[in-house]
């Protein structure tokens, strides 16, 4: 469905230039376009650098190992349908300590594991249990400490205090966690389907 939306903003782009008689103002804006991209992607390139140097150091001080401890009483009660010592907990925690420290490149693999593990709990293999939607929505709404790529992207363009985001990201991002619990719970109660259970 994105992909239809992106075409219909290219087309319609190029129909109201062509019409207009401006059709060097698309390609002018296809050139500026990609140099923007590429000079944001550079930037993002050294910071992630940065910070996935930063947690791997974490990893090996066992900081993350920490981290995890401090998450697993909430994963329990968030995830009250996955057996005590099941590898998707570990996924789950690692998953939400990255995007609590605000790498979402180095989530990402985590939180895959993590889905394929509940994947293999399911009893409904074509419908998502509700601890795979559980972990979507936490990772989609994660508490953010550190929101690494958006202090790459302000120093790219020269702010003068990149840092300054980080209080209100982590309220934004507080919030936004807390909205997406209360929406899981509402509708794990309004629409689990039956023999699924509530985990």
């Amino acid at each position: 469905m994105v992909n239809w939306i992106w075409l219909f903003f290219i087309v319609a782009g190029f129909v109201v230039a062509a019409f207009q008689g401006r059709i060097e103002l698309v390609t002018e804006a296809v050139f500026d376009g990609a140099k923007s991209g590429v000079t944001v992607c550079f930037g993002l390139i050294s910071i992630m650098v940065f910070w996935l140097g930063i947690m791997r150091i974490a990893e090996d001080a066992g900081l993350l190992q920490k981290l995890a401890k401090l998450l697993s009483p909430v994963v329990r009660a968030l995830f009250p349908s996955v057996p005590k010592n099941h590898p998707a907990l570990g996924y789950i925690m690692s998953n939400m300590s990255a995007n609590i420290l605000g790498l979402g490149n180095a989530a990402t693999p985590m939180g895959i594991k993590a889905m394929q593990e509940l994947q293999l709990l399911n009893k409904h293999k074509d419908i998502a249990s509700p601890a795979m939607c559980t972990l979507l929505a936490l990772n989609t709404a994660s508490i953010t400490l550190i929101p690494t790529r958006l202090i790459a992207i302000r120093m790219n363009y020269n702010s003068a205090n990149p840092a300054e985001i980080v209080g209100t990201t982590l309220i934004a991002t507080f919030i936004s966690t807390l909205a997406a619990i209360m929406v899981d719970r509402w509708y794990r109660k309004r629409s689990t389907p039956p023999g699924q259970g509530k985990g």
